[in-house]
């Protein structure tokens, strides 16, 4: 029974702490970091609000030291999958009936939760299992992640507000159910607020969630969901299991109530859920919604009135940062011939000044890739560019695994536009770069939209109006968010919705209103007060 109609306004973002000497949150973030690693933690899978443990330990290990031991969690197998399903549908009716506002309670408590008495602890988690430094970290796992839970509850009271018009004699209503069935979230390992928002944000709406992160991103990941539970969460709304991909999709897949996947990985397998639930769509109750953001080729294009400082900052930030494991990292960039000299030594200079190594050292901007397979790919390419007549490596280069797995920031230099590392996904901390006659900038422009398929960010950097109008123009498609005179890196919730279209995914913006429209089922009530009583209409009468 609602007694009132309950206000949610717009929020602000999140703080983003600087860690600076001497602070007090530096302080009780390095206490914290010693704190953790001292102890071995048992991670359980959590079905239906249980904790599970199958005695199937898996090992974490920070990236940067691969020989200290976080932890284990406990794998789980086709039967873990079907609890979690199992337990997501018992809890579906008693969840959807709790009142708007006691469900937003739940997600508002822990934000603020992670906001204060967990920050250092979600942000260490994530540091030391996913190998980020403290200020990547903060901006994630602690800021994001918070306005992720903030936002989503004011945008889902914005919805729930819009209601048809109604006609005399009559009264319209909107319902905006959640969807019959569970949803799938599948998560990546580069942001923890990925991580948090893809099952929050459908749960919010009303639905349960099966719940499976990457397998590097659990010891963050859990460390979540115990805040969730502390939060007051219902068991067997968010149910946190640790699968391989096929089993998974075997069994959500085939299941009748299967009502939605929200999905953050690559493009690969995102293409291979479509065609696997495509080919499955006679068994389900309703059509799935299928809501994903995958790969990217991001691109940096800069004019020949651009200032070559503000480019090269804004290449080795938007290359460099969390070593190029963002989704949105710039990965290839187009110099004009004027400045070309002048960006690369001044670029070159600030690879150069970065340091390499572990997060327990606040003075590291470079840290590890995340596992054994992604370091071997990115040194292919680097040996491939390395012995390549159309590729030259003009800064770092230098890979190492014998501790961690540190790949330096690696600059490709290369005179083909098509060349391979312009072209293909890499996921890692090196940039190609391309440098174009200044005069013909247009055609630059166009080599940047027919290069990749992928289209989730890019960026233009001009002091010319008319080439930003341009670029913005002629490049409307090639990103989905798209920055002019700054990195293409760092969408921050409430201001710059993300999501990419063409390979990057189904471009449902995260963090907006538009992704939460995909959780939820509208249905429309129509009421009349004075019904007729008789078939016939006036038009039938003859004068």
């Amino acid at each position: 029974m609602s007694l009132g109609y309950f206000s949610y306004p717009m929020p602000v973002n999140e703080p983003v702490l600087q860690y600076a000497p001497g602070s007090q949150e530096k302080a009780l973030l390095k206490k914290v970091l010693t704190e953790l690693k001292k102890k071995e933690v048992d991670i359980p899978m959590y079905i239906g609000g249980r904790a599970i443990r199958t005695g199937n330990k898996i090992s974490i290990h920070p990236p940067h030291e691969r020989n200290h031991v976080l932890g284990f969690f406990h794998a789980g197998d086709e039967k873990h999958v079907n609890q979690a399903i199992d337990a997501a549908l018992k809890a579906k009716e008693s969840w959807s009936a709790m009142s708007w506002e006691n469900r937003a309670g739940i997600f508002l408590k822990a934000a603020d939760l992670l906001a204060t008495k967990y920050r250092p602890y979600i942000n260490g988690t994530t540091m030391l299992g996913q190998s980020k430094n403290a200020y990547q970290a903060e901006i994630d796992s602690a800021c994001e992640l918070i306005d992720f839970l903030r936002f989503n509850v004011h945008y889902l009271s914005e919805i729930y507000k819009q209601q048809p018009i109604s006609g005399p004699g009559t009264h319209n209503r909107l319902e905006w159910r959640p969807l019959e069935g569970f949803v799938l979230a599948v998560t990546p390992f580069n942001f923890t607020a990925i991580g948090g928002n893809l099952p929050t944000s459908a749960a919010m709406c009303g639905n349960t969630v099966v719940w499976k992160p990457a397998n590097t991103q659990v010891y963050s990941a859990q460390m979540f969901m115990r805040i969730l539970q502390e939060a007051g969460l219902p068991d067997g709304v968010i149910n946190l299991i640790y699968v391989d991909g096929p089993t998974l999709g075997k069994v959500c897949f085939a299941h009748p109530d299967f009502a939605g996947v929200h999905f953050t990985g690559s493009t690969g397998v995102f293409n291979s859920m479509w065609a696997t639930i495509g080919a499955n769509m006679t068994n389900y109750r309703s059509y799935p919604r299928i809501v994903g953001e995958t790969g990217g080729k991001d691109f940096v294009i800069a004019h020949r009135s651009a200032d070559p400082d503000v480019v090269a900052t804004a290449l080795a930030r938007g290359a460099f940062e969390y070593q190029g494991q963002k989704c949105s990292a710039a990965s290839r960039a187009y110099l004009p011939s004027n400045i070309a000299d002048s960006v690369l030594k001044k670029l070159v200079d600030q690879v150069g000044s970065m340091k390499m190594g572990s997060v327990e050292d606040f003075s590291n901007f470079i840290n590890a890739v995340i596992d054994e397979k992604s370091f071997d790919k990115l040194k292919k390419y680097i040996d491939r560019a390395r012995k390549d007549r159309k590729g030259k490596i003009i800064a770092g280069g230098n890979c190492d695994k014998r501790k961690g797995y540190f790949i330096e920031p690696t600059v490709i230099l290369t005179t083909d536009p098509k060349y391979v590392t312009m072209c293909e996904e890499l996921f890692g901390p090196v940039l190609t770069i391309y440098v174009y006659n200044a005069d013909q900038f247009e055609k630059a422009l166009q080599l940047v939209d027919q290069t990749s398929p992928y289209a989730l960010t890019g960026a233009i950097i001009a002091r010319d109006r008319e080439a930003v109008e341009l670029a913005t123009n002629k490049l409307r498609h090639a990103a989905g968010n798209f920055y002019i005179n700054d990195k293409p890196t760092g969408a921050v919730v409430g201001q710059q919705p993300f999501g990419g279209a063409r390979a990057s995914g189904t471009n449902d913006k995260a963090g907006s209103m538009l992704n939460l429209y995909r959780w939820l089922s509208a249905r429309t009530i129509k009421e009349t007060y004075n019904p007729p009583i008789d078939y016939r209409y006036p038009f039938l009468q003859e004068a």
